[in-house]
Parts: structure tokens; sequence; C-alpha cells
């Protein structure tokens, strides 16, 4: 599985060429690299951008590979079991597997410099300002991106997704990961911190892992927002 999402596209910008299971599954379908081409992508880049929100389980599918006609989900041979769904409050918190991708690249590719580019909890868009849910989940994922840093992860920046609540490309403004509400219903858009957002920056000032509590005493005018 981790060939089919992570390892097809840095196999070819480390080593020059596909995963070897890759190639085995997709067989004529995926090209050869020329020698000319596999010297030039190889080391084509100055960092890897990591997207992750949560982590699923997987069971081994080899019939698919037997299918006459094949795309991309039947060559990973395995099935995807999302025991999940999106709630009010949001999608698994399991940061033990943002941290196994980072120590994963660390011990495959040379621990390249990693930026995380997306990070972030959806929950209902009219859920409470205090999203407690978020909070934890960003508290918990930059508690496993520190870990796998203390670790030897060359890991350099961390970007919680996002900042405002945006249009999501599957989910709309149903679900949105905002740490600021953004009113939709308003000509004016206007914006309303979350909890998530006053504990971010404290985070971001303090260095230190605020607890929720102390962040809703310190910002007392929150609760009156509207919900």
């Amino acid at each position: 599985m981790i060939s089919a999402f992570l390892c097809r596209v840095l196999d070819p910008l480390v080593f020059g060429d596909y995963p070897k299971i890759m190639k085995e599954n997709a067989g004529s379908r995926i090209p050869n690299f020329t020698k000319l081409e596999s010297t030039m992508v190889k080391g084509a880049f100055d960092f890897i951008g990591v997207i992750h929100y949560t982590t699923c389980k997987i069971k081994d599918n080899p019939t698919s590979l037997m299918a006459e006609l094949r795309d991309f989900d039947s060559d990973k041979a395995v099935t995807i079991i999302r025991d999940y769904d999106v709630t009010d409050y949001g999608i698994p918190i399991q940061p033990w597997g943002l941290e196994g991708v980072l120590d994963y690249l660390k011990q495959v590719y040379g621990n390249p410099p990693v930026f995380i580019y997306e990070n972030g909890q959806q929950m209902l868009r009219t859920s409470s300002l205090e999203d407690t849910s978020r909070l934890e989940y960003v508290q918990a994922y930059i508690g496993g991106v520190l870990n796998a840093m203390r670790n030897g992860s060359n890991t350099r920046g961390y970007f919680v997704w996002s900042f405002l609540d945006v249009f999501e490309l599957f989910e709309g403004f149903k679900y949105t990961a905002g740490l600021v509400r953004v009113d939709v219903d308003d000509p004016e858009l206007k914006r309303y911190p979350k909890l998530s957002a006053h504990w971010f920056s404290q985070f971001l000032k303090s260095k230190t892992m605020v607890d929720r509590v102390q962040v809703i005493k310190s910002e007392e005018n929150l609760l009156n927002l509207p919900s």
C-alpha cells in the first residue's frame, strides 16, 4: 500500500525508478525510465511535502490483480478498510500514523528535508466554536511530529489545515477544518476564532503544549461568540 501512495513518487526521485512491486503489478502499463530520464529525475527535489489526515486499515486482496481490466486501485492489490466516518467530532486522532510516515522517510529515503503541508481535523461547519476535538487533534499530531524529530526525522515545518474555513474539495462547506470560522451566510463573511485558534496561537507564542482549560480561561470572550 505504501508503494502505491508514497513510494511511487519518492522511489523515482531518490532511486531513479518505480518500486519493484508497482512494476510487477502494473506490468507494461508503466513505461520504463530510460537511462537519461532516470538520471534526470533522480535527486530532482529540494524537500518532501507530506499531506496527512488519518490512518486506515488494509487487508490483502490479490484477486484484484486477476481482473482483465485494471486501474490504479486494482494494482494496489489491497482493500482499504475505512472503519470510520467524518462526524460532528471529526476523524480519528491517530498521530502514530504520521509519526510512522516520517520514520519511514528517514529509514528508507535517507532522511530528506520534510514539510507537513496539510494536517487538520474536519468537523461540521456549524459545530461550536469550542472545537475541542480539533484542538486535541492538532495537539496530538504536533506531538507526533515532535516525537519523530526527537528520533532523528529531518522535519523542517508543520502547516495546520486550515487557518480559515474554506470550501473543501469533497465536503464543500458541510465539513470544514479551519481554526477560524467563516460565516458564509453573512454578506460580510465575518470571522470568529475557534478554541483551536487560541490554542494554536498560544502554542506558537510559548512553544509549549498549553492545556485547553488554560486556553478557555485566558480567552473569556470566546464563549460569548456565536456558537
